[in-house]
């Protein structure tokens, strides 16, 4: 009995590990939730606001390590603060992050550790001013940004969940105000198709 035991953890553990070797591809759907602020230096303050994303995600991967490329179209929104007067900022961009990764788990359930590169591409900007917030900040935001992200995420059978953080590297702001970063929590439900 001990040997009946011992040869299937064996052949179970084979068959997790050269799972994990063979080369794979996975393609799927996903969209989400968003909470961005931008960080800025002694400038005004910014309070987190509701977004949203929707997008297509690649995840190309061997030996335990993965490529996930990913195709998202993204509103983004924060509220600007500056000596009482507030500023609602609105924009969609599409997003194209570029994760590597790793994931532990067998069966169908797995979690899973993403980090890598984000590029923005702005495609319209829209902001609601009253006259005097325009004076103290106006909207110029150039046509790209790039982002680091870092996150985690649990697969169970063909539907994942991911909670990501992104931290903007590149300065939005044209306008006078230099240190205006983007910085933006994700929580996102996807749906493998193969």
């Amino acid at each position: 009995m001990k040997r009946i035991s011992l040869v299937a953890i064996l052949i179970f553990s084979t068959f997790l590990a050269f799972g994990q070797v063979l080369p794979s591809f996975q393609f799927g759907l996903k969209g989400g939730a968003n909470l961005s602020k931008f960080s800025t230096e002694n400038t005004f303050g910014s309070d987190n606001r509701a977004g949203y994303y929707v997008g297509v995600w690649t995840r190309i991967g061997a030996a335990g390590i993965h490529l996930q490329p990913e195709l998202y179209l993204s509103g983004k929104n924060t509220t600007l603060k500056s000596g009482g007067l507030e500023s609602d900022v609105k924009f969609t961009s599409l997003d194209v992050p570029v994760l590597v990764g790793t994931k532990i788990g067998a069966a169908g359930i797995g979690v899973r550790l993403n980090t890598g590169p984000v590029v923005s591409f702005i495609l319209n900007d829209e902001q609601s001013f009253g006259d005097a917030a325009s004076n103290v900040f106006s909207g110029s935001f150039k046509d790209q940004a790039f982002a680091w992200q870092f996150g985690t995420g649990l697969d169970v059978g063909k539907l994942s969940v991911d909670l990501r953080y992104e931290m903007g590297l590149s300065k939005l702001n044209d306008a006078g105000y230099p240190d205006t970063k983007l910085n933006m929590f994700t929580l996102g439900l996807g749906l493998r198709l193969f």
